[in-house]
């Protein structure tokens, strides 16, 4: 049986929602990443800054985009080293500017991919899968890549079933 794994980053707090700020008390991609693990099973490694961006979501953005105009690659409280256990990753985060949050890269970049198979999942207000899909390409050199899903992070709540059987087709 393959084994998956399920690699987020997620923001909880203030965040963007149909066109207003809102305070939410689980980010909307561990949602997704929740409904994943459920429907094929797996195992959740969360990716966690050093230093956690800021709580106001406009200055999380700006912050968001100056290191993605850096290439930064900021330090996490933990790293995965090794994923030669999991035939399928999963690799989910908010769009921030385009793509990924840069802390995403900060794992993704440490990680040997030869053989793997990669979904790409992104949660968003409007920019569907944006760059993602292209830049994991660029990261996780040796993958296979599945096909992708963008949720509309206000929809999450109503986007389980869409996104466990999606999660099941892929695999």
């Amino acid at each position: 049986m393959p084994k998956n794994l399920i690699i987020y980053y997620s923001r909880k707090g203030e965040n963007y929602v149909n066109g207003a700020i809102v305070s939410l008390s689980k980010g909307n991609t561990k949602r997704v990443a929740e409904y994943i693990a459920r429907a094929v099973g797996g195992d959740l490694f969360e990716v966690e800054t050093v230093k956690p961006y800021a709580p106001a979501y406009k200055a999380c953005i700006e912050q968001a985009k100056d290191e993605l105009e850096q290439d930064a690659r900021p330090a996490l409280k933990k790293y995965l080293d090794d994923i030669s256990a999991y035939d399928n990753i999963f690799v989910c985060g908010p769009c921030w500017w385009g793509t990924f949050p840069m802390a995403m890269f900060s794992q993704l970049e440490r990680l040997d991919w030869i053989g793997k198979k990669v979904m790409a999942v992104m949660t968003h207000e409007g920019s569907g899968m944006a760059n993602s899909e292209r830049d994991l390409k660029r990261i996780c050199q040796g993958a296979v890549f599945g096909p992708g899903l963008a949720v509309k992070g206000a929809d999450v709540e109503k986007e389980q079933a869409r996104v466990e059987a999606w999660a099941k087709s892929v695999i």
